[in-house]
Parts: structure tokens; sequence; C-alpha cells
């Protein structure tokens, strides 16, 4: 179809809370439904998903508590179509003048369940709302794609960024020796003159214990040769022997104990000193090596972030690209972090008004062959935003029926104990009841009393008084 298709007259008797009700709303703008808590406006709208999407919408109890007639639906539609509900089942009947096969299918092919359910679209959540919206403009799987990569990609910066961020602060805890040299010192020389040094005091150790057993032999040669003197003069020989030995033993340890007085010890002292000292050093040069890696792998870590910072924004541009080019149905509307924003605002920061406007709009784009939308409710808004909300839906030439408790100028019918009437201020009353049966205006004549049906005859038999330039925006 061209055009969107919406409601041209409404009649309902017997529903809920509603008497007899008839409205024809405004082509587009805003239709508001006015009256007391509990006269059964929000019945009108109910009665009015019911008759247009099927038994999806039948209320529990759908017919008047105390009424002894069922109820009836009469829907004219702008294509022509009539839709009417009767009789003991309330059953169905769809006549298109076009010929096309009649019946809920027919409505469903060109009417919005949402758009007779906008509470159900409100009270979704965050997800569902973004999957509505990508739904419409055709880009939900390749914007999951690149939110997940996003999402990836973020997880890994903030990894790094920790990781980066620890070596940093563990190499700033570490200690650092300014006088120490770049590279660790070699100790192999001065090892080996140590070495060389303990070979000769072990030669020199060697010769004391060489002069040690020369003098034992000494000493036992001496007591020998006592021994052999106290013997007879056969063993003489033997003695002088055993003298001639002793002379040079003596000899021996004359020359050695010569030569271990001129013997010197070396000292290691000074050696071990500075090994000891070059451990020192290349302990804090180790230190100072660590303490140089860990800020050079917290430097590429910090390129690493900077790297995944780029893919970052890139993804982002990516996915801004690709939502700046689609068909959005609300400028300002968009998806970030799976949640629907507008304006850069999430739904639960939007105002009232703003969350009834992009519910509105995203519910009108799902099927743009459905011209009208059903609000309850509208009292939470004051007047300037009904206002504007009706301005805006008349630009969008949408058609938007809904509820509000008053019976101000904002309201095009009151609902007064299940009864349709125009406000007060829109009727004339004399004219009104001039013709009403039984009803005196003379003056002076006794006024009798006006039952509610009486009443709802008389105030819907002339609702042709002008709009009044303040109630142009809700027409």
């Amino acid at each position: 179809m061209d055009q969107s298709v919406k409601i041209t007259s409404f009649e309902a008797e017997n529903i809920k809370r509603v008497k007899a009700v008839e409205l024809k709303p405004s082509e587009s703008g805003l239709t508001v439904i006015g009256g007391r808590n509990g006269q059964g406006k929000t019945s009108v709208l109910d009665a009015i998903a019911w008759a247009l999407g099927g038994n999806r919408f039948k209320p529990s109890n759908a017919k008047r508590e105390g009424s002894t007639t069922d109820p009836r639906l009469r829907v004219e539609l702008s294509n022509g179509i009539v839709v009417e509900r009767k009789g003991i089942n309330s059953s169905l009947k769809v006549t298109d003048p076009s010929g096309n096969k009649s019946g809920q299918n027919l409505l469903d092919s060109f009417l919005e369940q949402l758009a007779l359910d906008l509470p159900k679209f409100m009270n979704a959540s965050d997800k569902e709302k973004a999957e509505t919206l990508l739904q419409i403009i055709g880009i939900g799987d390749e914007l999951t794609q690149l939110e997940a990569k996003e999402e990836h990609l973020y997880n890994q910066r903030t990894t790094l960024g920790q990781l980066a961020r620890q070596k940093r602060g563990a190499a700033e805890d570490m200690t650092y020796f300014p006088d120490a040299p770049n590279a660790p010192i070699s100790a192999s020389e001065l090892i080996q003159e140590q070495q060389a040094i303990l070979a000769r005091n072990g030669e020199n150790q060697q010769k004391r214990y060489q002069a040690q057993q020369l003098d034992s032999r000494c000493k036992d040669l001496a007591a020998q040769l006592a021994r052999l003197m106290q013997q007879a003069e056969d063993i003489n020989k033997k003695v002088n022997e055993t003298t001639s030995q002793l002379e040079q033993a003596r000899s021996d340890l004359d020359t050695a104990n010569k030569t271990v007085e001129q013997l010197r010890d070396e000292s290691t002292a000074e050696i071990e000193a500075k090994l000891q000292e070059i451990d020192a050093i290349n302990t804090k040069v180790r230190i100072n090596a660590a303490r140089e890696n860990a800020f050079a792998e917290a430097d590429e870590l910090d390129g690493q972030y900077k790297e995944l910072t780029d893919q970052i924004e890139t993804v982002r541009d990516q996915r801004l690209s690709l939502l700046n080019g689609a068909d959005l149905p609300l400028p300002g509307l968009n998806v970030q972090q799976g949640k629907l924003t507008y304006n850069g605002q999430a739904w639960d920061c939007m105002s009232g008004s703003e969350q009834l406007r992009v519910a509105t709009a995203i519910v009108r784009a799902l099927k743009p062959t459905c011209g009208f939308v059903l609000v309850d409710k509208l009292e939470q808004f004051d007047p300037q935003t009904l206002a504007e909300f009706g301005a805006w839906a008349q630009t969008e030439g949408l058609q938007i029926i809904g509820t509000r408790v008053g019976s101000d100028d904002s309201c095009q019918i009151i609902i007064e104990d299940g009864y349709g009437m125009p406000p007060a201020s829109t009727v004339d009353t004399t004219a009104a009841f001039a013709n009403t049966p039984g009803l005196a205006m003379a003056t002076g004549d006794p006024v009798p009393p006006v039952t509610p049906v009486d009443r709802f005859t008389a105030l819907t038999a002339n609702t042709t008084a002008p709009v009044k330039p303040e109630q142009k925006w809700s027409l």
C-alpha cells in the first residue's frame, strides 16, 4: 500500500468499562481521550487493540459488568476496510471494498502489533530495544560483529595497560645504583693471581713439613746414638757410621733451617677484598639491568596499548559510519554497547517525552503501512510537552490516539461513566439539548434529570464547534 493506514472512526459498546463511545480521531497528530480515573479511557484503547489486533488482545472479561447486551465494536480504516466484532462470541468480520481475502491475516498484513501495545516496547530490555532498531535499519549482524571486535580489543588493551602499570611500578620500586658500571666486572685475573699465591704458599708449607721431618729424624738418630754408645766396642764401627749419618743430617738441617728462615708467606686479603668489591658492583649492575628491562617492557606494553587504542578508534569510526549511513526512524538514535540511545542518552536517562517519541518513531518504522499508534497515560506529560509531541506527530503524518487523566482543552473527547462526549468547552449545550425529547429549555420550566444515555446522545449530536487556536497542535 502506498499510504499508511489510519483509523477513520471507532465505535464501541459494552466493553470493559465502556458503555457507548464513538470516536473520529484526527487524521494525523494527537487525539487525546480524557476523563477521570476509572471512567473507561483505557478501555477504549483496549477495545481498539482487540478489534484490530485479534484475540491476543481480547480482555479476560470483555463484556461490561452489569450489561445485558453483548460487546460491539466497529472500526473504519482509511483504506476502506471495516472491522466489526459483535454477538455473544464477538466474532470478527472484516469487510474489504477491494475484494481482498478478509480476516485477521489481512489486518496483520498492514498493522503493527506494537502500535496496539506500545508499553510492550517501552518496558522491553535495553538489548531488546536496540535489536528492534537494528531490525529496522538492517545492520544488526554487521554492528554486532563490530561491537564484539571493539569489546575484544578493549579488553586486550585493558590487560596490557594493567601489565604496563605493574611493570613500571615494579621498576620504580627497584633500587638503583648510579655509581655502578654498565657491565659486570671480570674477576678471572684476580682469581688466577690468588691461585698462584696459594700454590706458592702450599710449596712453602711442604718445605716446612720437610724441615720438621728432618728435625724429628735428627732427634731419633741422636737417641739411637746414645743407645749405641752405651753398647760394647764391637759396635763402634756402627757408631762411627751413625755418627757420620748424624753429621750429614745436621748439615742438611742447617741448610734447611737457613732456607726456612728466608721464606715469607704472601697475603691474599687484598685480592679477597677486591673480589668482594667486584661481587657488590656486579650485584648493582644486575639490579640496574633488571630495572632497565622492566622499563623497556613497560614501554613496549605502552606501544601495544596505543596500537590497540588506534584499532578501537578505527572500529568505533566504522561503527559510527555504519549507523550514520543507516536510514534511522528518528535523528539522534544510536546503538552503543548494545543499548539504544537518543542524543547520546540511554533509555533510563531520557525524559518521558523523549522515551515516548523514540518508542513511537521506532514502532512506526517497524511497519510503515500502520499509520497510527495507541498511547496510554499521557497525564505524565505537561501541556507543552504534549503540544510538542502532537506537533511532531503532525509533521510525521502519524496518527496517535492517547488517554489522559483530565478534561482540559487538550482532550478531544471525554469519557465519563463509560460514555464518550466532547469537552464541555467545545459543545453548544443549548443547541445540543434543544431537540432532546422531554427536556424543557424555556425559562422557568423545570429541567428533568438527564440520564447518562440521554447526555451521551445529546452531546454527540453537536460536535462541530470550531477548534480553538491552542488546540490546533493536537488535531
